[in-house]
């Protein structure tokens, strides 16, 4: 130092004045005045041109955005830091005394106060426009960071014993000169080129980002991760773009980038897959896949990335045990000891590199940890999801499909979560070993005692680990009972609103969700007693180590003191994580142990079809001593030496009694139920239709297309024969509408006629037909059949189940089952001569028709007027996404026509998270009463804490030739009672925060259900089962488990920081120099961050969906996807919707470590210059054992300050789970369930007359009437049959009796009582209906026929004799408590509608509505039920929906609806005797259709 400055002054005597302080600060305000008169003179000399030419205004306002807000942030910053500079200077020697010459203090506050009026000036011309980066700018900015620069260099390397605060304003005035010149020399320069080339952009940098967001959709890009250079991956600059975009607009799916090839599941899922193959031993050997072989190929597919990270947290804990390892040394040197000249400075740049290090390594071993997460997040997934479309019926049987999608979202979530784990068990070993041995330098001996209590703590935190381990697994099944419960119940929602049995339900929902709050209890109080260990174990491990170090007579110095609290505080997270990460490893085994056995379920067998190739065969199918069976186990096969020959181009029919195994003949031909015996051959391609409709999510095209290429001739002869085309005029959007979840928003009817264009439409070879016509009425029926199987198929082979006896005289072959064998087989007429079976079938049809014999001859009319307007809430508005404010004009088409369709995209709330949430989830507890006493434990806690630590500090000697101040054990007795303390607020804090987290999810999650399960019937149309779900389950379980430790650790880690600022504030206060801007700019990052990163969390909810909804709806249609060979096409969407949710999680990721590296950076230079600081303060100055505990405290200095941040935006992305489940607690209510001043007499309805009074009905205000003012009577005890085309208004008028819809005006009256006057439980409890659908519930035969557990068994028994189940149901061996799978698959569908029936007899109602009851029994169980019910309900109002005319025929009163209104409504026998009646042309189509109209037109 000496040699340097007096070269300088033999150079010149001038350099004298050159290197004083005062000349500093003369130059600084000279340049600084040199700015402000250039601008005023700028200023002025605008507004004298701007008066001469008028037009300049509109030029300058034009330009006026070209300056970023960046600038204009930074020069207010560097103001409003002068000024307090400035302040500051003034009272500090205002207080010590004005001790410099008076001349250097005016001088260097005018300088300040000159800098501050300068740089305002600057911020309020730039945020104005008036200064542009001209030339003169740049020039004076390069000036400035010249002078900036010498002031620096002079300050630190000449002029000793300066106040601090020089220094820190050289700093800032560097940093600040050389911002300004980047931005002015290179970004200025860049948007100059741009604009050149933009000359119709108004302005220089908001266009620039328009029209690169069209050209480019983030959607269509590759995430620039893939192809950025080192400096851009090492600062995760690459990520700017996409967090600017944020910052300007809320993002949208399609601003996020596509992943990288290799993190994609498109792209990593072959290999990986060849590659477990390879270890399982050959393809498609997967089913002999072991957990090992499982982890040996995921660890493969991302080898690389697990190497470099293990070296990235290697490095990483080396790093942060430097600064412990340093301390005392540091401390020394502060006490004067220095062992060599500029070690301060060593010193100073040994932490500085270390803290660097160790912030790099740890954001990029984090990244890399997550993306490896994702990946094999999402080839488990993939993995998943192919397996549930090869399984076999049986093995279909052992997983609801609940459970199967829980594979999805919560087995291999966690084993991709368990990435963040993967490191930590080899790293404890480290981290403690470092640890001992800094220890052990420190203390020598004592250090033993450190590891004996490090190993006691991580052995008393096993059995609560293990504890809380298996609360949480017991916690998970019971989410998963409670979930496959409220699954089941949403897809029912419509029949438990029709039964009155809602309310009932969800009581069941409340009682399995008290099961798990009893779990969930427990395992969050198990995690109370956890946090307490491990806020507690530091305190402990060094009260028994100083305890020893007394024991053993070891002198305590404050700076090994210091050293050893450091380590302790490292050690902490190792003793602590230990349990988190054991419990982590065994919940990740017991998922991939549950994935591997899923995998290991049987496919469908690969031989029981022998496929043969298009041509080398007449035979279309053939069956040789067939014995089929569904399970392998029983010994009665479900169908015995079935030998049938079908040649190409045949017509097959096959009939029999309900559950005589028709459907499953069907299902061999697909090759779908296991083969025992006997052969099976198929020569050609198939298509199939279902008998309950499968139709996925999506438009009407996508479902007919079924992925193959539009050919629009083909397409129109198809929407034609399914005579579709009158249904999709009445559509707003035709075929472009968007079907809901199954299908929700068409008929019956229209379902099953999409099904059957969907199979017409692939061309096949060989059709099967499970009984599509008995879910549509007499004429279309007719028509179909006509046009589909006897047109367009009249050269294909057709297979078809029939219950319509009027259909078999077309078919070249009938089959006639019973008991699972073929009884019969010929064509119409030698059946009819042969057997009985067959005669049975036939008689009951027969005797059905035998009313209509004088209608022989009635000739058929053309004119048929189909469709009424809007069927079926076809475009019922939902809820609808609020549109944003600033909708772009090109988007409004597109928007619109969105609007209408009844499958809304998901709301999502867009911009912050409002206060009010917060507000809202903090006070719901107690009104939050217990949230000041928390606050108060952890202000406690934390001052405490520091309290013990400054009592060591002050009250050992620096070194051992000093006193100590206070004896030994008055030391320790004081630092236990200390530690104790601040453990038991701990605990206290612990306690409150979970009774607190607890009783808010209660609360939330029933009010959510309660509104839930109120809501009307169109918040179930409009919204996807999948939505509401989610809710239920990831967003609940955020409530449950994550979000009281998310707010409360954001209020903890902030209380820490400012503890740690005020002990170093203590060593040297001038630290808050650099404090307030490092706070400032953070804060500013962080606000610049946010808007992205919560828009990202909404998208990963809202993309998560999709998913499971695709996953949900796949499962259900297996069959039928295996039956048109389209396996790889829903394989490859679901890898581009697993992708889809994978990209923003990717994006999440990387914005959070582009924060958290720039905020580390920020306080790694922080802490360095609060170093500086302690080493330019002469000694003796400042206790060397308090500036060392400050940087004991500064050590964690940063990761306290990234996990404030941190807290703070995880905190903002999960508070978006409770704004989720808010939203559902506002859903609009259905009308009260009961009314107190109106409640119907108990014995009401009493005769059951039914008044109908100028009835307009629609299904949302903005759409068209649906029924048009109906006026009728039904009167009491009789029978009314009401027929009509598809789509008349027929099931509308039964919803509105439910009131499932409103009416908009006119009234319905029941026994004199306006069913509108009412409560909705009083009048549905009242009235009983046999559903379209026939539903039957998880559970056992008695829970299907009475929820309510109202009856006895014998009445359930007679009941279930008399709908003719009786016999079926002793057979079982539960008998009426036999079990009953997910949606009564184990049934038939005809059983299913016969337990349906027993229901009704149960409840024997005066008024009794069936809609299409018997649409899915043969003729005679049909009248059977007719026959049931005319003995059962003789004095009830019966009132039915029929597509079979019979069913009507022997009613009192006929009602024709079309197109919403009234034709006719008068007795049977009049409305036949009149032959231009509609209701007798129906009758006569019938009629003709029956005397097998179709025989003929074979020939044709």
């Amino acid at each position: 130092m000496f040699s340097f400055s007096s070269l300088l002054s033999l150079m010149h005597p001038v350099a004298d004045i050159l290197l004083k302080p005062i000349f500093l600060s003369a130059l600084s305000a000279s340049i600084h005045l040199l700015l402000l008169l250039v601008l005023l003179l700028s200023w002025v000399w605008s507004k004298v041109t701007l008066a001469a030419e008028p037009r300049g205004e509109e030029s300058g306002e034009k330009e006026r955005p070209s300056n970023s807000k960046t600038t204009v942030f930074g020069s207010v910053a560097l103001s409003g830091f002068s000024l307090i500079l400035c302040l500051l200077n003034f009272f500090y020697w205002y207080t010590s005394g004005w001790s410099e010459p008076e001349s250097v203090l005016i001088v260097t506050l005018f300088d300040l106060a000159l800098k501050t009026l300068a740089w305002g000036v600057v911020s309020v011309s730039l945020h104005k426009g008036c200064l542009k980066f001209s030339f003169f700018f740049r020039g004076w900015c390069v000036l400035y960071l010249f002078v900036s620069c010498y002031s620096f260099v002079v300050d630190i390397v000449v002029v000793r014993g300066r106040p601090g605060q020089y220094l820190v304003d050289d700093v800032v005035s560097t940093c600040a000169g050389l911002f300004f010149c980047y931005v002015g020399y290179f970004l200025m320069n860049k948007g100059h080129v741009q604009v050149q080339e933009n000359d119709d952009s108004n302005g220089i940098r908001e266009p620039l980002l328009n029209g690169d967001a069209k050209e480019t959709k983030g959607g269509d890009s590759v995430t620039p991760f893939s192809n950025a250079g080192i400096f851009s991956i090492l600062t995760f600059s690459w990520m700017g773009s996409l967090i600017a975009v944020g910052n300007k607009k809320p993002l949208d799916l399609e601003d996020v980038p596509q992943l990288d090839p290799g993190d994609s599941v498109v792209g990593a899922f072959p290999s990986f897959r060849e590659k477990l193959e390879a270890y399982c031993g050959g393809a498609n050997a997967i089913n002999s896949v072991t957990t090992f072989k499982l982890v040996k190929a995921l660890v493969w597919s991302a080898w690389k990335g697990i190497l470099f990270t293990a070296f990235l947290a290697f490095l990483n804990t080396l790093a942060s045990y430097v600064g412990p390892y340093l301390i005392d040394a540091f401390v020394q040197y502060l006490d004067g000891r220095r062992q060599y000249e500029n070690q301060g400075y060593v010193l100073v740049s040994a932490f500085f590199f270390a803290k660097l290090v160790e912030c790099l390594t740890q954001r990029h071993w984090f990244f890399r940890l997550q993306q490896i997460g994702i990946r094999i997040n999402g080839l488990l997934v993939s993995l998943i999801f192919n397996k549930a479309l090869t399984l076999s019926c049986q093995s279909k049987q052992v997983h609801t499909s609940g459970e199967i999608i829980n594979f999805m979202t919560v087995d291999a979530k966690r084993v991709g979560a368990f990435c963040w784990y993967m490191h930590d068990l080899w790293m404890v070993v480290l981290q403690v070993t470092l640890a001992l041995l800094i220890l052990y330098k420190n203390l020598g001996l004592a250090s033993i005692a450190a590891l004996v209590t490090t190993v006691v703590v991580m052995l008393a935190n096993a059995p609560l680990g293990s504890l809380g381990e298996k609360y949480q697994n017991k916690l998970m099944e019971s989410k998963d009972t409670r979930m496959k419960a409220t699954s089941e119940i949403l897809r029912n929602m419509r029949i438990l609103k029709l039964q009155g049995w809602e309310m009932k339900f969800l009581s069941k929902i409340t009682e399995l969700r008290k099961t798990e709050q009893g779990w969930l209890k427990k395992y969050v109080y198990t995690a109370a007693i956890t946090t307490f260990v491990f806020w507690g174990a530091p305190t402990l491990v060094s009260v028994v180590t100083f305890g020893t170090c007394m024991l053993l007579g070891i002198p305590l110095e404050s700076g090994r003191i210091l050293s050893a609290l450091a380590t302790f505080r490292i050690l902490q997270e190792p003793i602590y994580n230990l349990p988190d990460t054991i419990s982590m490893i065994i919940q990740t085994k017991v998922s991939l142990d549950r994935i591997v056995s899923f995998l290991r379920l049987d496919d469908l067998q690969p031989d029981v079809v022998e496929k043969l190739p298009w041509g080398s065969s007449d035979t279309a199918i053939e069956v040789v001593d067939g014995n089929f069976s569904w399970d392998l186990s029983s010994p009665n096969p479900t169908l015995q030496n079935i030998n049938v020959k079908v040649l190409h181009g045949m017509r097959v029919a096959v009939c029999g009694t309900v559950g005589s195994g028709k459907s499953t003949l069907l299902s061999c031909v697909l090759g779908e139920v296991p083969k025992i015996s006997g052969t099976l051959k198929v020569c050609g391609t198939k298509a199939y239709v279902a008998q309950s409709p499968w139709i996925p999510s999506g438009k009407i095209e996508d479902n007919i297309l079924f992925g193959t290429h539009m050919d629009r001739e083909r397409y129109e002869k198809v929407l034609e024969a399914c005579s579709l085309k009158k249904d999709l005029e009445i559509l707003s959007f035709g075929d472009q509408t968007v079907i809901g979840e199954r299908g929700i928003n068409l008929s019956g009817g229209q379902k099953q006629r999409i099904q059957i264009a969907r199979a017409l439409y692939q061309d096949a070879d060989i059709y099967l037909f499970d009984d599509p016509f008995s879910a549509v009425d007499a004429h279309t029926g007719s028509h179909l059949f006509k046009e589909c199987l006897l047109g367009l198929l009249s050269s294909k082979t057709v297979v078809y189940v029939t219950h319509q006896v009027e259909f078999l005289p077309a078919a070249d072959l009938i089959l006639v089952m019973k008991d699972g064998k073929i009884t019969q087989c010929g064509k119409y007429k030698d059946l009819l001569n042969s057997g009985t079976d067959f005669m049975e079938l036939v008689g009951a049809h027969k005797k059905a028709l035998s009313t209509l014999d004088s209608l022989d001859g009635v000739t058929t009319s053309n004119e048929i007027n189909t469709l009424e307007h809007g069927v079926k809430v076809s475009d019922t508005q939902g809820f609808k996404e609020k549109a944003s404010k600033d909708e772009q004009s090109g988007k409004i088409d597109e928007k619109s026509e969105q609007k209408g369709q009844l499958i809304q995209e998901e709301e999502r709330e867009k911009g912050r998270v409002g206060l009010s949430v917060y507000w809202n989830y903090i006070t719901t507890a107690y009104g939050g009463a217990l949230i000041p006493f928390i606050l108060l434990a952890q202000i406690l806690f934390q001052a405490l804490q520091i309290g013990s630590n400054y009592w060591m500090a002050w009250a050992t000697p620096i070194s051992e030739d000093v006193e100590p101040p206070i004896e030994g054990t008055t030391l320790i007795v004081v630092y236990v009672g200390l530690a104790i303390g601040s453990a038991f607020c701990v605990l206290v804090r612990a306690i409150l925060l979970v009774t607190v987290g607890y009783k808010t999810a209660t609360i939330l999650f029933n009010k959510m259900h309660f509104c839930i399960f109120r809501a009307p019937m169109s918040f179930f149309d409009s919204t996807p089962s999948g939505r509401v779900l989610n809710r239920a389950s990831t967003d609940q379980s955020a409530v449950d488990t994550d979000i009281p430790y998310q707010i409360g650790s954001f209020a903890f880690s902030l209380i820490q920081l400012f503890g740690i600022i005020a002990v170093m504030s203590q060593a040297a206060w001038q630290v808050f120099i650099v404090f307030i801007p490092v706070i400032a700019v953070s804060i500013w990052y962080q606000q610049y961050y946010i808007p992205s990163a919560r828009e990202l969390s909404r998208l990963v909810g809202v993309c998560k969906a999709p998913t499971i909804q695709h996953f949900a709806e796949t499962i259900s249609g297996t069959s039928t996807i295996r039956s048109f060979d389209q396996q790889s096409r829903f394989r490859e969407t679901n890898m581009k919707l697993s992708d889809g949710y994978s990209r923003p999680v990717f994006n999440i990721s990387g914005a959070m470590e582009w924060l958290c590296f720039r905020l580390d950076m920020l306080s790694a230079f922080t802490f360095a210059f609060s170093l500086i600081f302690l080493i330019s303060i002469p000694p003796g100055f400042i206790d060397p054992g308090l500036a060392g505990l400050s940087v004991t405290y500064g050590l964690n200095l940063n990761m306290i300050q990234s996990w404030v941040i941190w807290n703070l935006c995880n905190m903002e992305n999960k508070i978006i789970s409770v704004e989720r489940i808010l939203q559902y607690t506002r859903i609009p209510s259905e009308p009260p369930l009961s009314l107190e001043e109106n409640q119907p007499d108990p014995s009401w309805p009493s005769h059951g007359e039914v008044d109908i009074q100028d009835l307009q009905v629609r299904y949302a205000p903005h759409l068209p009437l649906v029924l048009r003012g109906l006026t009728c009577k039904f009167r009491g005890g009789l029978k009314t049959g009401i027929v009509g085309r598809t789509g008349s208004g027929k099931s509308t008028l039964i919803q509105t009796l439910f009131r499932i819809v409103e009416p908009s005006s006119g009234q319905v009256m029941i026994d004199n009582i306006n069913i509108s006057s009412i409560g909705l439980h009083d009048l549905r409890s009242r009235l009983s209906i046999i559903p379209q659908d026939p539903t039957m519930f998880e559970g056992t035969v008695r829970s299907n026929l009475d929820p309510l557990e109202e009856y006895t068994d014998e009445q359930i028994w007679e009941a279930l004799d008399k709908c003719q189940l009786g016999d079926e149901v002793r057979k079982k061996e539960g008998k009426l408590d036999s079990a009953v799978s997910e949606n009564g698959e184990n049934w038939s569908m005809g059983q299913r509608q016969l337990v349906c029936l027993g229901r009704v007899l149960l409840k024997k109602s005066k008024v009794l509505i069936l809609d299409e009851a018997t649409a899915s029994v043969d003729t005679a169980t049909d009248n059977l039920i007719q026959q049931t019910l005319r003995q059962h309900f003789s004095d009830s109002t019966v009132i039915t929906i029929a597509h079979r005319i019979t069913s009507v025929l022997d009613s009192d009163m006929v009602l024709l609806l079309s197109q919403g209104v009234i034709e006719e409504y008068d007795t049977p026998s009049n409305l036949l005797e009149n032959k231009s009646s509609s209701f007798a042309q129906l009758v006569a189509e019938y009629t003709m259709r029956s005397n097998s109209s179709f025989e003929k037109s074979v020939d044709h």
